[in-house]
């Protein structure tokens, strides 16, 4: 059995850290949306459920440390993924458990921490969040107890989220009743549609 997830033990974790190859490799977090940066979005939907944030990002760190919160690096180099911004993020945080969301999910439900919470069984390291149809694996709640299995994947080059995700086991935090809270917008053109 895996402790329960309480909201005082958990670090929210955004993982701004990647190439943006479908952005020209701009750095997504930083595109606008509504005059304000796609981490901006992120940042308010997190703070009416937790002040305990971390920003993992790989460059423009200036700009990301103007939020106010702690700034953290891959401790990889190489753009390696999800996974290795989750484990900078477990480098630098106590916390028993890591709430990932990605930077460009800028209309996340302001009950995301609850629902991970509750969706948590005590068998499975990882809560993944689910809107019905389709896995969001970035969307996640993972306990520190992987953290090796991570560190393991990266220096082996096996960078598949889910691929990881499934070998571990996990819950789905079922979000079917408001699935378009949890969209991420991918390209440009994704960005543009919604405004």
């Amino acid at each position: 059995m895996i402790s329960s997830p309480v909201k005082e033990d958990i670090t929210a974790v955004i993982l701004a850290g990647g190439q943006g190859r479908r952005v020209d490799k701009q750095d997504k977090g930083l595109l606008e949306l509504f005059g304000k940066k796609l981490v901006e979005h992120v940042l308010e939907s997190l703070l009416t459920q937790t002040h305990d944030i971390v920003i993992a990002a790989n460059r423009n760190i200036d700009t990301y440390s103007k939020l106010n919160f702690p700034v953290v690096s891959d401790r990889i180099e190489g753009f390696q993924g999800p996974l290795a911004g989750m484990d900078a993020a477990f480098s630098v945080t106590g916390s028993s458990y890591l709430l990932c969301v990605p930077c460009d999910s800028p209309y996340l439900p302001d009950d995301l921490m609850n629902r991970m919470i509750q969706a948590a069984s005590g068998n499975n390291p990882i809560v993944v969040a689910g809107d019905g149809e389709r896995l969001h694996p970035v969307i996640n709640l993972i306990h520190r107890s992987v953290w090796p299995d991570i560190e393991n994947r990266l220096a082996n080059g096996e960078l598949k989220l889910m691929n990881w995700i499934e070998s571990v086991g996990y819950d789905v935090a079922d979000f079917s009743s408001c699935p378009e809270l949890l969209k991420n917008l991918n390209s440009f053109e994704q960005i543009q549609a919604e405004k």
